[in-house]
């Protein structure tokens, strides 16, 4: 039901360079489609929108499989077809929505009516696979998705060095970051606590009874995270639990002589949750070779990460490939959050690709330049970070409801009326933070990245999960439907700091929303509006 065909082949770009062997071994997440589509789009709609009698009544992940998801008949006849043709059943489930199988390139053709090709990637030097056509089964039921049919896209981390910015614009490292830092770490780099100092500024809440997911597609070397913290006198409290969601290997250790895994993006994702939110119950790594199989383990796992930060950056060859997902997670009240990219405005493919950021689903996170009042003191001024993602859905994803209303999108920060635009909000991304990875000297004031904000924004969201908690209600969820209405009142100023200076790529930050910082970064008092 989606297609999986990169245009690259489909209109010969690419040329063909072989086949793939028929005795290698492929692993691939087969993905179910939901069940009564308009139900769940209106379900969906309804427990995001605080006038309706359904607002934040979630579902369960049983309770979302009973009304949306495949029927057991229907899961049990894909699994028996796959396993006909040849491949072994590894993973997934019915309340996942996926089956997870591994066989040889012959089955795996034989299954899917496909050849398995290689192909000269046009933009970058290396050789893809792909399937020389759409899939088809024999099946009586549609499948929604086969994951791993192609390596086109390789998911890449949405940080960036201070060097390698300084290299690409023409300019020296020392002229990226233009004033003093007033972070608490070494060399008055930011820590993940100054991010809550700054953002928050209270104590009462820790993140306390709250799960927090990072979805990753590579494991790391929790003595980083142990190094982190003794080098910064601070200790970590809450439980860290890496899982492998598809057979992915949690580790990652870089050795120079082959540098074969660098943990420095799921690192820096920790301990800027971690800051945040200090007190959370547990914080999961989600590691995994497909974006399926991650998320599916997101939506399915005990404890349910309620709030999830996602700082990488892929291209499916189809935009809709994890809609089932991001709209199951609204409807059991998991916030997800996704990086909107450090390649300035936002373009259709390369290392500037909006998507997954631009899904209408997921809540995008923009970058800003912050400065504190004094080293762990209190927000002071912020403008927007020259090199974050954000403008049109280069990927023609149309605009949702909550950017129609009147007042979001405007002449000044011109917008589409057609199409989602992003991000929505926004937190620190300059190269201002202390960060520890591979097993070295860690570094301070050399990275920044908007996928320090997305994790930012998700230990947030922790806090305000935990007052809504005590308030008797349940968590926040996609939070889009709501702040967009609230924040085209006089709520907007009390809620978020609203970035009006600076600019990257084709957008300004302007007045109210925009195509860089979205509304801005969050204020305590976002909480209050949050947990009402």
């Amino acid at each position: 039901m989606t297609h999986h065909v990169r245009n690259v082949v489909s209109e010969h770009a690419a040329a063909q360079v072989g086949t793939l062997p028929m005795h290698q071994v492929m692993s691939l997440n087969v993905v179910l489609p939901v069940r009564d589509k308009a139900g769940l789009d209106a379900f969906v709609a309804s427990v995001a929108d605080p006038a309706s009698p359904s607002f934040r009544q979630y579902l369960t992940p049983a309770q979302f499989t009973a009304r949306f998801g495949p029927t057991q008949q229907d899961y049990d006849a894909v699994v028996q077809y796959l396993r006909k043709n040849g491949l072994t059943v590894t993973g997934g489930s019915r309340d996942g929505m996926d089956v997870q199988v591994r066989g040889p390139v012959s089955a795996v053709e034989a299954a899917f009516n496909v050849r398995m090709l290689t192909y000269r990637h046009p933009t970058e030097n290396r050789v893809f696979f792909s399937p020389d056509r759409e899939p088809t089964t024999s099946l009586a039921i549609p499948l929604w998705h086969v994951s791993g049919l192609d390596n086109y896209s390789i998911p890449h981390p949405l940080y960036v060095k201070k060097g390698d910015y300084a290299k690409a614009h023409g300019i020296s490292p020392d002229a990226v970051v233009t004033h003093a830092t007033t972070g608490s770490g070494p060399s008055a780099s930011f820590l993940g606590s100054d991010m809550r100092a700054a953002y928050y500024g209270g104590t009462a809440l820790t993140g306390a009874g709250q799960n927090l997911g990072l979805f990753e597609y590579y494991g790391t070397d929790l003595a980083d995270l142990t190094t982190y913290y003794k080098n910064v006198k601070q200790t970590n409290n809450v439980p860290v639990t890496l899982f492998s969601t598809d057979g992915t290997s949690t580790s990652c250790v870089y050795t120079k002589a082959g540098g074969d895994c660098d943990d420095g993006e799921q690192n820096l994702d920790m301990t800027q949750a971690l800051g945040m939110a200090p007190g959370l119950s547990s914080l999961v790594m989600y590691v995994g070779s497909t974006d399926t199989a991650i998320i599916s383990a997101m939506t399915t796992h005990s404890p349910l990460p309620t709030t999830i930060g996602c700082s990488w950056g892929w291209t499916p060859a189809d935009p809709t490939t994890l809609d089932p997902y991001f709209e199951k997670m609204a409807a059991q009240g998991q916030t997800f959050f996704a990086a909107s990219g450090d390649d300035s405005t936002w373009k259709k493919t390369g290392s500037a690709a909006a998507w997954p950021a631009d899904d209408a689903y997921v809540i995008s996170v923009g970058g800003t330049d912050l400065t504190t009042s004094s080293a762990a003191g209190p927000w002071k001024s912020e403008t927007a970070w020259v090199d974050s993602g954000g403008g049109i859905s280069p990927d023609k994803i149309a605009i949702p409801s909550w950017q129609k209303l009147s007042g979001v999108i405007t002449s000044t920060n011109k917008g589409s009326t057609t199409y989602r635009n992003g991000p929505d909000v926004s937190a620190n991304a300059n190269f201002t933070f202390y960060t520890c990875g591979d097993q070295q000297a860690c570094q301070a004031n050399e990275y920044g990245g908007t996928s320090f904000a997305a994790p930012m924004w998700a230990a947030f969201i922790a806090l305000v999960n935990q007052q809504l908690v005590a308030n008797g209600g349940a968590r926040v969820g996609n939070f889009n439907a709501t702040i967009y209405p609230q924040n085209v009142t006089s709520t907007y100023a009390t809620d978020f700091h609203d970035i009006t200076s600076g600019k990257s790529g084709s957008y300004s930050a302007v007045t109210g929303y925009d195509l860089v910082t979205g509304w801005g970064s969050p204020k305590a008092a976002l909480i209050t509006t949050l947990a009402q």
